[in-house]
């Protein structure tokens, strides 16, 4: 029912991180309304991806790493790094989109300096996580 979701959220993740390169050039560029209009997209998104990501967990729960070997202390580098960050990010998240809608551009700037590499990192690693639980270390080892 839900078996297509991973797949999904892996493809949120990795518009979103095109979406933020994006707004990056654009904002080093001074194209203050494409970078506008890429954050906001990065931001809606990102929104669509935690949708999914708890519709998919409420059906269908957790899905254990099925190997136990040298990539299990990698993988879970890696997801616990992407989950901390990740919830780090949403209420910065939030108050970066807060402080340019309110104009408040330099402090918006200074948030955003420590946000952009944390979410880009989030973004890619999810990614990244997806294609390690699911693809290259689906089938046990040996």
């Amino acid at each position: 029912m839900v078996s297509y979701l991973p797949a999904v959220n892996a493809s949120l993740n990795g518009i979103t991180t095109c979406f933020l390169v994006a707004g990056f050039v654009a904002i080093k560029r001074r194209q203050v309304a494409a970078h506008r209009k890429c954050m906001i997209a990065a931001f809606v998104t990102s929104m669509v991806f935690l949708a999914c990501y708890l519709v998919y967990h409420a059906i269908h729960g957790a899905t254990p790493f099925p190997r136990h070997d040298w990539s299990r202390p990698l993988y879970f580098s890696v997801l616990i790094s992407h989950t901390f960050l990740a919830v780090v990010n949403l209420p910065a998240i939030f108050a970066a989109l807060y402080l340019a809608a309110k104009g408040r551009f330099a402090a918006h700037a200074r948030l955003t300096r420590l946000l952009w590499p944390s979410w880009m990192y989030v973004s890619v690693t999810g990614v990244l996580v997806y294609f390690m639980l699911y693809h290259w270390f689906r089938a046990p080892a040996g």
